[in-house]
């Protein structure tokens, strides 16, 4: 069984962001479309900290775009 370590969603976030090409301010618009409310600002601080929710990090992925994740290699 794999470990998941301290932090992992937030760079999954980021990668995925990265793998797409979406900014801060991209998915801050993704996600107002969604019905999901957050600044550009926002967005940064809550990814800096890596402090946001299950349901958020799912939103989030679902708003780029992202259909499924490979947690391991």
């Amino acid at each position: 069984m794999s470990h998941i370590e301290n932090g992992e969603a937030k760079r999954i976030l980021r990668a995925e962001m990265v793998r797409r090409g979406v900014s801060y301010d991209d998915l801050a618009g993704l996600l107002g479309e969604a019905g999901v409310k957050e600044t550009n600002k926002s967005l940064r601080s809550k990814l800096s900290r890596g402090s946001f929710t299950a349901d958020f990090f799912l939103q989030a992925l679902s708003a780029m775009g992202v259909g499924s994740l490979r947690l391991t290699e």
